[in-house]
């Protein structure tokens, strides 16, 4: 049995039940980086998450349609108007505390950005972009 595959696997059951545990069991964002890397087999992309973040995939809406191109600030959903609190951890402190939040608005945000589920890899590399923004 491959060592990588198998410590990927782990890794996806650590993450899968910490996203179970949910409130119950928080996580901080660095924590929640390093399971999407290790998922992904791969140390994250600063450039890669920034381009993911800011482009549009052939939808109507690119992430930075409703947090900002600089999710330092609130941003403000395309559709409602409602308002969204900054996405970059060391602007919002709540941000990516929660695996089963950070899974939960992964899953609607890619489906609606790109219409697909997010790979752990772009999830990594959407995280640590928004890691490195710092005040």
């Amino acid at each position: 049995m491959n060592l990588s595959w198998m410590f990927r696997c782990l890794s996806a059951a650590c993450l899968a039940g910490v996203a179970v545990a949910g409130a119950a069991q928080a996580a901080t964002p660095a924590e929640q980086l390093a399971a999407y890397s290790a998922l992904a087999g791969s140390p994250p992309s600063v450039e890669r998450g920034r381009t993911l973040f800011t482009t549009r995939h052939g939808r109507e809406w690119s992430c930075s349609s409703c947090h900002g191109a600089e999710p330092r600030q609130d941003g403000k959903h395309a559709s409602t108007g409602k308002v969204i609190a900054p996405l970059a951890p060391a602007f919002n402190a709540r941000r990516f505390t929660d695996p089963a939040k950070t899974e939960k608005w992964f899953r609607r945000n890619c489906n609606d950005v790109i219409g697909r589920v997010c790979s752990p890899a772009e999830k990594a590399d959407v995280l640590g972009w928004l890691l490195q923004i710092k005040p």
